[in-house]
Formats: structure tokens, sequence, C-alpha cells
């Protein structure tokens, strides 16, 4: 530890980090443990422990002065033959790696893989209240290159580097969602073909199902119909859609929304049929990755109104969307604008012009606001519609006159 420089703490919150990654549940242990074991109170820890301890100092545990229990101290502080590969400390404060050799590398393990967890949740919820755009996108970017490094530069077990390529795989995904939800279409292309590629060396089906479903949506956003089906088709053969069904649902309904565009609406109203019925087996205990927790029932009723929508349906859209937006919590902000817009183009569909209006205007960005996300576009979108069903009406004209002074982002 002097050689080192490393506090008590700092050592016992190592040893808690190479635990989980030894066991898969991170140690409790604190300074005072550490305190123990350089005093001689505690003489032989427990076999966890003592691995970990091994493991990162590439030093037997009677080289470190522990003594078996029940065994003579003489025979017990024999040492035992050297590790040939040593690990490195890694001091706590700097993330830099103090080898005891040379060519040794930093230990990266559950612990590094959690706290890169808990900022892709922290970017989630900044996308559920606040939409894709370029501060989004910025910080999932650096997030996947610092993943990529502890990948590079680190020493860590199989598991390990599997969830750091599926992380690296996740943050260039929500790279690429920001892009496509701020329509920057081909910013978002380039994040996907990095995300699809680090999936698939991830092997993991969550963060392979992810990709697909952000893929499928680029496509639609790009007109390209048929490979938004194909992307949805390429989730339904990630492991995730056959072990889960609330991964299955989102992926039939994901495909529903792509259908009628080719023209195959049967083929999309049995999509939306499987979605519901796979909701509905679903276990909502289980546990699933932050990146899910979107998909509530609401959300499925949101996806069926703009099937709905896309189908000429605009009743039943205007019912599923309704349904929608009294499910959704407070803070998913960016969710309610979207389906709200969405509400306005299903009155707008059944010839309810001013209460089309109305509801579009609830979402209208405020004045001097810098508008972020898919509201922009699509307000424009309610714009043209509304101007061809209805140009002469005084509400087309009054609509217009407001939407002349409000901020406006091009497409």
């Amino acid at each position: 530890m002097s050689e080192h420089q490393m506090s008590s703490n700092a050592l016992a919150e190592k040893v808690n980090q190479v635990i989980g990654e030894l066991t898969g549940k991170m140690g409790g242990l604190d300074g005072s443990d550490v305190r123990g074991w350089k005093a001689g109170r505690v003489r032989w820890p427990k076999s966890a422990t003592r691995a970990a301890l091994e493991q990162i100092t590439g030093l037997a545990a009677t080289d470190l002065g522990f003594v078996r229990r029940g065994k003579d101290p003489a025979l017990a502080a024999r040492s035992s033959e050297d590790p040939v590969h040593r690990r490195a400390f890694i001091a706590a404060t700097t993330g830099t790696a103090l080898s005891a050799i040379p060519s040794t590398r930093l230990t990266v393990g559950a612990g590094d893989v959690q706290r890169l967890r808990d900022k892709l949740a922290e970017l989630w919820l900044l996308d559920d209240q606040n939409g894709g755009g370029p501060e989004l996108e910025t910080r999932a970017v650096a997030l996947s290159a610092h993943a990529m490094e502890l990948q590079q530069n680190g020493s860590a077990t199989t598991r390990i580097r599997s969830r750091l390529y599926a992380l690296a795989a996740t943050f260039t995904a929500t790279a690429m969602w920001a892009a496509t939800d701020s329509r920057r279409l081909g910013d978002a292309q380039r994040h996907m073909e990095k995300a699809i590629t680090l999936a698939g060396l991830s092997g993991d089906g969550q963060a392979q199902h992810q990709i697909w479903r952000y893929a499928s949506m680029l496509a639609g956003q790009r007109g390209r119909w048929a490979d938004a089906v194909a992307a949805s088709e390429a989730a339904m053969g990630t492991s995730v859609h056959r072990s889960d069904p609330r991964y299955a649902s989102l992926t039939h309904a994901r495909l529903a929304l792509s259908l009628p565009a080719l023209g195959e609406h049967s083929r999309a109203q049995h999509a939306l049929d499987h979605a519901s019925r796979a909701f509905t087996r679903a276990d909502p205990e289980a546990f699933r990755p932050a990146s899910m927790d979107f998909y509530t029932r609401g959300e499925l009723d949101g996806l069926t109104g703009i099937t709905h929508l896309r189908l000429g349906n605009a009743e039943k859209a205007e019912f599923h969307l309704h349904r929608c937006l009294s499910d959704l919590r407070d803070d998913q902000r960016r969710n309610r604008a979207y389906y709200t817009v969405h509400v306005a183009f299903a009155q707008l569909g059944q010839g309810d012009i001013d209460q089309a209006c109305s509801t579009a205007a609830a979402v209208m960005p405020p004045p001097g606001s810098t508008p972020t996300g898919r509201i922009p576009h699509l307000l424009s979108t309610f714009t043209r519609h509304l101007n061809n069903q209805a140009p002469h009406a005084r509400t087309t004209r009054e609509w217009n006159d407001r939407t002349a002074t409000s901020p406006r982002r091009h497409p």
C-alpha cells in the first residue's frame, strides 16, 4: 500500500470490484477491514477476499502476511510460486495503472461496468426528458470511446469484455438514436454501422435487439421501408426476442409500424395482435435494462395508434393514442409531446381541424427556445397536411400566422 500510495479505503474499493468480477456480487469491505488485516486482527480472510487480493497484487495470500487457520505459522508463511501474470493496482483518484512490472495492464472489473451502466441510465433519462440532440449524441460518443479504451487497455475476463463491447455498442446506438431524433440521418447511419459491429462482438442479445430496432426507426425516417422491415426481422433473430415476451412485443410493434408503407395492411394488423399478446405474457417483474423502462402498455398503445394512422384508421388511432398519453410517466416529456402531435394528426384525419390545431399547439416550443428532437419536423408535417386538407379555412390561416412567428428548424 505504501509503494503504490493506496489508502485503506482505496484498496477496499478495489477488492470489492474484483470480488464482484469473480462472484457476480460486489464485496462489502471498507477501510476498517483493511486496517484489520494490517493490524493482524484478521489472520485469514474469506476465500473470495483472498482471491481478489491475489489477483490485484499478483502475490499469494501468505506472501501478503496472512496465516492459514490451524496451520504451523512457519509452514503457512512459506511462499507459493509467484503467478506468471501480475495484476496492476489502479489508483482510485486518477484511474492510472500502477504496475508492479512494466508489462502489466490495469484490471477492469464489474465495478467499471456498473459505473458505465449508471452513465447509460443517465443518458436514457436525458433522452426521456428532452429527446435527442447534440448534447446527448456527444456524451454517448465519449462514453462509447471510454468503454473501448477500457476494452483495449485493460485486463479483463471474457465476461467483462463482452459487457464492455455491449456497453460500447449501446452508447453508440444511443448516439445513433440522438442523431435520428434530430433528423441528422447521415450521422445516424455512421453510428449505426459501428454499433452493429460492436454488438456483434459482444454477443449480447439485448444490445443487438436495441440496435436493430433503432436501425428500423432510422430506415423509416429515410423512407426505406423495406430496410425498416428487414431490421425488425433481424431483431426477431436475437436471443432476447425469443426468451423475453416483452422484447418480442416491442419487435412486433416496430414491425407493424413499417408494413403499411409497403401496402401490407393485413400483416401490420397481425403484427399488432402479436405485440399485444406477447406483452400480456411478459413477466412485469423480470430484470431488464433501463433502456426498456419506456416500453409500457401505454407505449404499446402509442405505437399501435401510429400504426392505425398509417393504415388510415384515424378514429382507432386517436383511441389508442389517448390511452398512451394517460399511461405515460410525468418525466416522459419527449414521448408525451411526440404522441400528442400524433393525436393532432388523428383529429385532422377525422376532419376536426379546430381540435387538431388546438392539440398541436400544446406542444409548440415556447418563443426563444431551441427545439430539439422530432417535434419540430412533425409540426412542420402537420402544417403541410393542414394546408393540403383545408387551405382556405380560417383556422388554417390562424395556424399559419402562429407558426410563422414560432421557432422552426429545418428537417
